[in-house]
């Protein structure tokens, strides 16, 4: 039977005679309908930390949709922390492209060496331990201790701030509540089964108590929740207004050889998309850069075209003009740069905003 946590810490003050929510009544819930994901273990056996990392890391502001074709990709081809770890960075960047957030394949490939360099090849099992290894935050770690070695912990992600925060009907908005809500979560966690616990808070939220029209009835947990007993379930989480994206500008040179080649770089390794391939472009800035023509890779025959890039980053949109040259097929890369034939888009680092770029050689 699921353990069932003191209830005396758990009163809801948000509606006097509401009853406390029972983890165990989650939990059984979580047992009949728990969602079938490939970096979760069957009921009853332990999960690997290893997958359970590499789904973390991926899952990081990316949909279950989105993240299950690239994580089954890297676990074919790096079935182990060891075998990530010696891989190059480059081959990481190119097997991540397309899934965004690029600063999370960097850490990603710097945690497996830590993990190989500090630890043998073993993930370690306490929060702390995982804390002190590149690219693992408070939630990654608390994911890792609880999924993978079963220890007390509250990896509270966006599903579980929803529903403890219609559980208590908080008011006080996001992102300031995030402390609060993280120490709710741990009131809520039952005496064992910390692991299951976890993914079904994880599963609540992204089943029933979703962002847009709720499934109360169906909820284990609807007769404690204060934001039902209120009627306004979708009012809650209250966030904090946020502030206006900015739009930044750029010309990007398309350089095209008669031999189909097209002209690529490596971008810095740290930074926005650090490391990874690009078309070669003028500065992105909110006001105009100067005479464009300086930053050109080479003197060629420049010609804009009337097919502008948009794509949007977590801080700021970006528009893309795109200046194209058509050169012989002979003509040597200058430094710092390379000629990519299309039949080695793939094998590039390619970002999403560069591939839509490369999609104008047509």
């Amino acid at each position: 039977m699921p353990a069932r946590s003191d209830k005396a810490t758990l009163r809801n003050p948000a509606i006097p005679g509401l009853p406390a929510p029972d983890p165990a009544r989650l939990l059984e819930w979580y047992d009949r309908h728990r969602r079938h994901l490939p970096w979760r273990a069957p009921p009853g056996e332990r999960q690997d930390p290893y997958r359970v990392f590499l789904s973390e890391i991926m899952l990081q502001q990316t949909t279950v949709v989105t993240v299950r074709p690239y994580y089954e990709g890297f676990l074919a081809r790096w079935p182990r922390v060891s075998d990530l770890a010696a891989a190059p960075l480059e081959e990481v960047l190119s097997a991540w492209a397309g899934l965004g957030y690029y600063a999370r394949a960097r850490n990603l490939h710097a945690c497996a060496r830590a993990v190989v360099e500090r630890h043998d090849g073993h993930f370690p099992p306490d929060e702390a331990s995982l804390l002190a290894l590149p690219g693992i935050g408070p939630y990654t770690a608390a994911a890792i201790a609880s999924i993978a070695f079963e220890q007390r912990a509250a990896p509270v992600d966006g599903n579980w701030e929803r529903v403890i925060a219609r559980l208590f009907a908080v008011e006080e908005p996001l992102p300031k509540a995030k402390a609060g809500l993280r120490a709710r979560g741990l009131a809520l966690l039952p005496s064992a089964r910390f692991g299951d616990f976890a993914q079904a808070m994880m599963d609540l939220g992204a089943t029933l108590c979703t962002p847009r029209k709720p499934a109360c009835a169906l909820c284990p947990w609807q007769a404690p929740c204060a934001a039902r007993a209120a009627g306004e379930p979708e009012r809650y989480p209250l966030k904090a207004a946020k502030a206006a994206r900015p739009t930044r500008h750029g010309i990007a040179f398309l350089a095209v050889r008669a031999d189909g080649a097209v002209l690529v770089r490596s971008r810095p390794p740290t930074g926005l998309l650090g490391g990874m391939s690009e078309v070669p472009s003028t500065p992105w800035e909110t006001e105009s850069a100067g005479d464009p023509a300086r930053y050109s890779p080479l003197k060629a025959p420049w010609r804009a075209l009337n097919a502008p890039v948009t794509h949007v980053f977590s801080h700021f949109a970006l528009e893309l003009t795109i200046w194209r040259a058509d050169l012989p097929a002979g003509t040597p890369a200058p430094a710092g740069h390379r000629w990519v034939a299309p039949a080695g888009f793939d094998a590039e680092a390619f970002p999403s905003v560069m591939r839509k770029v490369l999609a104008r050689i047509d």
